[in-house]
């Protein structure tokens, strides 16, 4: 009886299979690092954004403590916070009741008002006195 000999084959991957392999993990960690720059840009923006929110409401609480009745019209100034330098535009209009005034802040991150980062709106009362 003769045995046929079959040559044994080695195990292992061939250099197809690794480079198919090597491909799909280079596809993966590049989806990755972008999402990762696309959150990077997000959480900064979102930080902008808070910073700006809380330059208009300090604004606000600035304008309620002062106890005053502002009269009707526009103005802008800077309103940094920490290291953040923007710009608010206060636009303060009558309502129909006349006891109170309707106050808009608007915050920008320059005076070229290009983007606005933050907008609050509050009524602020003749007499605040008697409202807290």
């Amino acid at each position: 009886m003769t045995r046929s000999h079959r040559p044994t084959r080695t195990r292992g991957f061939t250099l197809l299979e690794v480079l198919v392999a090597l491909t799909i993990v280079a596809v993966a960690l590049t989806a990755t690092m972008r999402a990762m720059g696309s959150m990077t840009t997000a959480s900064d923006s979102l930080q902008t954004r808070m910073i700006a929110t809380w330059s208009a409401e300090n604004h606000l609480a600035n304008l309620r403590l002062a106890r005053v009745f502002p009269d009707p019209g526009a103005r802008g100034f800077a309103c940094p916070q920490g290291d953040t330098q923007l710009w608010c535009e206060e636009t303060i209009a009558t309502t129909p009741n006349p006891v109170f005034r309707r106050v808009e802040v608007s915050v920008y991150p320059d005076a070229s008002k290009s983007v606005r980062l933050a907008w609050l709106v509050t009524l602020l009362p003749n007499d605040a006195r008697n409202v807290f």
